[in-house]
């Protein structure tokens, strides 16, 4: 399967997100995976579901409709999609990579642990298909753009599969864009998991009938980045790429722990 992965041009991709279907950062990814491929899949969400994480729907049933040739939606989470496209609509011929994103907006530090970009990267990689989450960093809520994305990610992707020989086990890749045009791009940095001193993002107010109310809003970042983390990479204009491995122990713990309690 690493090796496939190696060999985009023959390979079949699948490509999923969490903004939704009709988002035009899963469009993007689309012209850039048929760039690698000529055999692309997508399943993705009905709807936004950002900030769903690598939640999975099991109180309810899930229907996957196909709303175009080797394209469906799910009533479900990005996890959900993975999951369904894998282990039924793909069964029969697994693909060698999954793609998900690229997603509006950036998936750094914290980000990861929320982000339903990245938890479709995870699920593909629980089952062993070698997966890259790719995003989008902004300025502009309003105002997205996806030019330095549109413009690097098929080489990110590529050189990502070339480096990646074999593939890591237990292991996908996070990919974000800087927010700034192509031409002030500098380049790629292998980049850590950063870290932010997170500010009061929760809103609070009553409704027309007098309950109280709380929304939880973008995060607001405070202190400095890290060298060598994400987010520094970020703010110096350079495309974070970064290992993600799936074994959350923390090993040193677990031996100290060990020699404390057996």
């Amino acid at each position: 399967m690493a090796e496939t992965a190696t060999r985009l041009d023959i390979g079949r991709v699948l490509i999923s997100n969490d903004d939704g279907i009709e988002a035009p950062g899963i469009k993007l990814l689309a012209r850039v995976a048929r760039q690698l491929s000529s055999d692309v899949w997508i399943v993705a969400p009905e709807m936004e579901q950002s900030g769903a994480s690598h939640s999975l729907t099991t109180r309810r049933p899930l229907r996957m409709v196909e709303v175009g040739p080797q394209r469906y939606m799910v009533d479900g989470t990005p996890t959900d999609c993975v999951l369904l496209a894998l282990k039924r609509l793909l069964r029969d011929k697994p693909p060698a990579l999954v793609l998900s994103g690229v997603n509006g907006g950036g998936n750094i530090a914290e980000d990861m642990t929320y982000s339903g970009t990245v938890a479709a990267a995870m699920e593909a990689t629980l089952f062993g298909v070698p997966a890259i989450a790719l995003s989008q960093d902004f300025q502009d809520r309003d105002n997205i753009s996806f030019a330095s994305a549109e413009a690097f990610a098929a080489e990110a992707i590529r050189r990502i599969a070339a480096a990646a020989r074999p593939w890591p086990q237990d292991t996908f890749f996070n990919v974000n864009f800087p927010a700034v045009a192509p031409e002030r791009v500098r380049g790629f940095a292998v980049a850590s998991q950063g870290k932010r001193v997170l500010g009061d993002n929760l809103s609070e107010g009553v409704d027309p009938r007098g309950r109280r109310y709380y929304w939880i809003g973008p995060a607001k970042p405070e202190g400095g980045a890290t060298p060598g983390s994400d987010l520094r990479a970020l703010e110096e204009g350079r495309i974070s790429i970064t290992p993600v491995h799936l074994d959350l122990t923390n090993v040193p713990v677990m031996d100290a722990l060990r020699q404390a309690l057996e």
